[in-house]
């Protein structure tokens, strides 16, 4: 029967009421693998978490779900991009570009046409301006689906992970990303997992590194959070610490799902896609500050989500541009890519994101994970006993659209035990192809339920169904405040890992106002507001008492002489000769002392000749520069520890102090 406003209304003010009454304990406590799944459980709870409100009422939830169309249960299953700053009035070229894609010009508008369950934000759809937009987005689009459909509340999200992947920047708070986190923690000592994740990077025995801070106490973070060797309470109370405050800012702006943390554990150098996003490649670490991740977030009232199962870490080929094939072997992935995402479940987690990547050990079909019912039911759902969301990574990107066309890939996400269908390159044609499977009886009326029901689980858990979920007046009060950006810089002062300091060039000692030439490579910022990172690097280290000056690569050479040091900003230097190898030998041909500064993946030491000193920071936003420039200076101590082992250069767990 057709739709009509009075049985939207009646069904919104009744069932909704009792969603967000106390409902019956759905989600009993429970700890370890196959619990109900929830939020955090009181066992888990920290000071200053979040309570995780009353668990939702799931016969309320039913009804809710039985009066909604098939199409708009169907909806409830995607999350897609909509193009613009504002819901109802964006600017003409986002217009133009919703109306190409999706036959609607406005976000709202394709909110209610196809009853969306989500909308995901990117800045490159223009939907992240500044934080008092987004607040004002994201209430507007809430206001158009409160008025639409079964008045269901959206799910926005977006991939705020810190670091390399950022989609909100300044003046919202940016802090340091995974594998900055992980060098924070310290590398786990001993253990079969973290020798092995060295040995399979060709560095050597693991555990070499510091364990100074090892000590009893702080978060503890389920079963599988610290390896055989104890683990690093303070580093993994900032990894926490880092995720609550950039929950409360995502919450603030009316974002509660974020797409983080990463818990690939990446062993190979070579990853094209993973690299500095992943906490590093001890399994046992890497589970710590996942489980930790997982905290912070949800006790801010923000989904975590995460990704990507069942690991990414070990991959040459980017999914976005191509299919990766995981070579593991069963034993392999139970070792190595198992912990982390053992580690969120334990935890809590909400959501568990698919990786579009084949891996032959789990799933012979040759089919990527995200269609793989044996990697999603099987080991997801039954062996890791997962209760929550899986979503599934971006249904645009290569590495899924292969082997099946986009009318199939929706369709074999969820017959794989799929729930949350991820930015579809053609949302018309992927809710047609879900529609038309349910009425050809390839999909179940019951399998479509039983996602929704998860997802809407979600969203009450979440606090979605309470009217005053998103205040655009928040933004003031939580967003890039003060003691966030101070938290901020606390942590990062812990990051960067002094590699090497033969001669002991470094600290520069600012009473003696050194002159400094900063130069090398000046990547886009990830969010687009911050940088360029040698222009940042030398206006710190000026602040700091040197006389520092940023030049491009072309004008080092020459400017070289006259100066104490001179600093080269490297990112991802490629193996062979190339031309971030050509200015640091030409560099060092002049005499002056030559400090390279590792911008994002650490190993690009390996791959230059030696310098008077060598420094990895693993992220090239303002928060990591700063920090390099205090450790320059002296100013802070170096204390952070490689996460990862940089072949034939430095083991796992690597890091020089000063004397």
């Amino acid at each position: 029967m057709p739709y009509d406003a009075s049985r939207r209304s009646l069904l919104t003010a009744a069932a909704m009421a009792a969603v967000t009454a106390a409902g019956v304990a759905s989600y009993a406590v429970g700890g370890g693998p196959g619990q109900p799944h929830g939020g955090p459980r009181p066992d888990d709870a920290r000071p200053g978490d979040r309570p995780p409100g009353p668990a939702p009422d799931r016969a309320a939830l039913r009804r809710l779900v039985a009066g909604m169309s098939l199409a708009e249960k169907v909806g409830q299953l995607f999350v897609s991009r909509a193009y613009g700053h504002s819901a109802t009035d964006p600017d003409p070229a986002d217009a133009e570009e919703n109306l190409k894609l999706f036959g609607v010009r406005t976000a709202a508008e394709l909110v209610a046409r196809y009853h969306l369950g989500g909308i995901i934000y990117f800045s490159w759809a223009h939907n992240t301006r500044d934080p008092q937009q987004i607040a004002e987005l994201s209430a507007a689009l809430q206001r158009t689906a409160a008025g639409s459909g079964s008045g269901v509340p959206l799910m926005l999200s977006t991939d705020q992970e810190h670091g390399a992947v950022a989609r909100i920047g300044k003046p919202a708070t940016l802090l340091p990303g995974a594998m900055a986190l992980g060098a924070r923690h310290g590398a786990t000592a001993g253990g079969p997992a973290a020798n092995a994740a060295s040995a399979a990077a060709g560095a050597g025995p693991a555990g070499t590194g510091s364990t100074a801070g090892n000590a009893a106490g702080g978060d503890a973070a389920g079963p599988d959070a610290a390896g055989k060797g104890g683990a690093d309470s303070a580093g993994i109370a900032e990894a926490r610490r880092a995720a609550r405050i950039a929950g409360a800012e995502l919450a603030a702006m009316g974002i509660r799902q974020d797409y983080a943390p990463v818990a690939d554990v990446n062993v190979n150098p070579a990853n094209p896609v993973i690299g500095v996003r992943s906490f590093g490649s001890d399994p046992q670490a890497v589970a710590a500050l996942v489980a930790a991740q997982v905290r912070g977030y949800q006790g801010a009232g923000v989904a975590a989500t995460a990704k990507h199962f069942p690991g990414h870490g070990d991959t040459e080929t980017d999914s976005h541009v191509g299919l990766p094939v995981m070579r593991h072997s069963r034993a392999q992935w139970e070792e190595l890519d198992e912990p982390p995402f053992r580690a969120a479940v334990a935890a809590g987690v909400d959501a568990v994101m698919t990786a579009h990547i084949v891996f032959p050990a789990l799933d012979p079909s040759g089919d990527p994970a995200t269609l793989s019912g044996p990697i999603v039911t099987g080991i997801l759902r039954e062996r890791l006993g997962f209760r929550g969301v899986v979503v599934t990574d971006a249904l645009d990107m290569a590495g899924v659209r292969q082997k099946y066309g986009d009318d199939r890939v929706p369709v074999l996400a969820l017959k794989a035990g799929c729930d949350q269908l991820l930015n579809p390159p053609d949302l018309g044609l992927a809710h047609r192809s879900v529609i038309a499977a349910v009425e050809a009886g390839e999909l179940t009326q019951e399998r479509i339920e039983e996602s929704v029901l998860r997802i809407l689980e979600l969203k009450a858990r979440r606090g979605l169904f309470d009217a005053a979920h998103t205040v655009a007046g928040q933004v003031g009060a939580l967003v890039g405040i003060p003691a966030h950006l101070s938290a901020a810089d606390e942590i990062a002062a812990g990051t960067t890992t002094l590699l090497a300091n033969p001669v002991k060039l470094l600290p520069l000692d600012p009473a003696t106002a050194p002159k400094v030439l900063v130069t090398g490579t000046d990547p886009a910022s990830p969010s687009g507001t911050t940088g360029p990172p040698t222009v940042v690097l030398a206006r710190e280290l000026t602040a700091l008492g040197c006389r520092a000056t940023a030049v491009p690569p072309a004008r080092a050479v020459a400017a070289a002489a006259g100066n104490a040091a001179v600093l080269v900003c490297t990112y991802n230097v490629p193996e062979g000769d190339g031309p971030q190898r050509t200015l640091v030998t030409e560099l060092l041909a002049t005499g002056v002392p030559v400090v390279v500064v590792a911008i994002r993946n650490p190993y690009d030491p390996a791959r230059l000749p030696g310098c008077a000193a060598e420094l990895a920071t693993y992220t090239w936003t303002d928060v990591e520069m700063r920090a390099a420039a205090r450790v320059v200076t002296g100013a802070v101590r170096p204390t952070g520890r490689l996460p990862v082992p940089v072949p034939g250069r430095y083991p796992l767990g690597h890091g020089l102090a000063y004397d």
